[in-house]
């Protein structure tokens, strides 16, 4: 997938007609599999696969891609950039989840933070009253549902485990 030379610096700064890299990013401007169009790919430095892969414009002759320029090369960075950060805030929403609710006369906020591990994921449920001291911690599966009525009734049972 590479077009450096073996001696080549793996940092070096490239502009070629379908090969950027700088700043961290490397563009690579590839056929279009899916049809008869081209495509760039959008790759991290350190990163096995692409963070943002779109399509590229065709140059005058309507058969070869666009070749790529310093603008659309900056353009491409800030768009995989931000591609990159809203996965990773969905990411962390997914993972990390949090509800106020009220149990007797008590604000309480249930927070439900799932650990992804590959062999053991699992996942804690812990509350805090407001002033932040944990009143309950424990071990859940991570498919555990975080929601009002899952956060009252745990809260409710006094902590108890969710059955």
């Amino acid at each position: 997938m590479t077009d450096l030379a073996p001696d080549q610096d793996p940092d070096a700064k490239i502009e070629q007609p379908r090969l950027w890299r700088d700043v961290g990013w490397t563009a690579r401007v590839m056929k279009n599999e899916d049809d008869d169009g081209w495509a760039v790919a959008m790759i991290k430095d350190g990163e096995p696969e692409p963070a943002l892969i779109g399509p590229w414009t065709m140059g005058r002759d309507k058969k070869n891609p666009k070749p790529l320029d310093g603008n659309a090369f900056n353009t491409l960075v800030k768009t995989a950039k931000e591609f990159v950060r809203r996965h990773e805030q969905q990411l962390h929403a997914s993972l990390h989840q949090s509800i106020a609710v009220t149990s007797g006369n008590a604000r309480v906020t249930v927070s439900l933070d799932i650990v992804p591990d590959e062999d053991n994921p699992y996942a804690t449920l812990t509350a805090r009253d407001e002033t932040d001291e944990q009143l309950a911690q424990l071990r859940v599966p991570p498919a555990f549902k975080l929601n009002r009525a899952s956060a009252t009734a745990w809260a409710d049972s006094n902590y108890q485990r969710p059955g």
